[in-house]
């Protein structure tokens, strides 16, 4: 991958990832030199534009990214590296130097509806009548809907499949907040058993 940098001061640019979320996190430059310490310490380090030196993330926050692994696009001049992250990347506090309404996915935005539904308890939603009813009523409903996840899948509509595996999804979400979890616990969860 030394190939990518055509002289040793030559700037690439480095898509930083999580790699147990897969959301982007960041965007530095890498010279030739931050790349090799990069790959050597295991932490990402980036040369800095503005103050014209190496830079290792997290050397003053102590939020260092960890190479998880990394490779270089079709061009040969993009690295992508996946790391795991040791608090948050943004200077500004936050998870991710990008933040944009569509950042979590809607899944996570859905558990962020249904997290608020749940404190707020508003009179004739839906959620809030599940939260009433309690966690046998929601254990019953993803039982129910469990069920017509099967009949779709035997029957081979895909339409009617997808129908019922979002109404599925969203009375898991439902009982997760029930019990002050969240689908990036069950995400978590798969994560772990992946790297196992």
């Amino acid at each position: 991958m030394n190939n990518m940098f055509k002289t040793d001061d030559y700037l690439i640019p480095a898509i930083i990832q999580d790699d147990k979320s897969l959301k982007v996190l960041m965007l530095g430059y890498m010279n030739r030199e931050a790349y090799e310490k990069s790959i050597k310490d295991g932490v990402v380090t980036f040369f800095s534009r503005s103050r014209q030196r190496l830079w290792t993330k997290g050397e003053t926050s102590g939020n260092f990214l960890s190479i998880s692994s990394y490779c270089v696009d079709c061009d040969n001049d993009t690295l992508l590296i996946r790391v795991e992250p040791v608090g948050p990347v943004c200077h500004t506090g936050s998870v991710s130097c990008f933040q944009g309404e569509d950042f979590e996915g809607f899944i996570g935005q859905l558990g962020d509806i249904v997290r608020k539904r749940h404190i707020e308890m508003p009179s004739g939603s839906y959620t809030t009548k599940l939260f009433t009813e309690g966690e046998e009523r929601i254990s019953k409903k993803i039982g129910e809907e469990a069920a017509e996840v099967i009949i779709e899948a035997i029957k081979g509509d895909k339409k009617r499949l997808v129908y019922e595996t979002a109404d599925l999804i969203y009375h898991l979400v439902v009982l997760l907040e029930y019990y002050g979890l969240s689908i990036s616990d069950a995400e978590e969860e798969l994560f772990s058993r992946h790297k196992k």
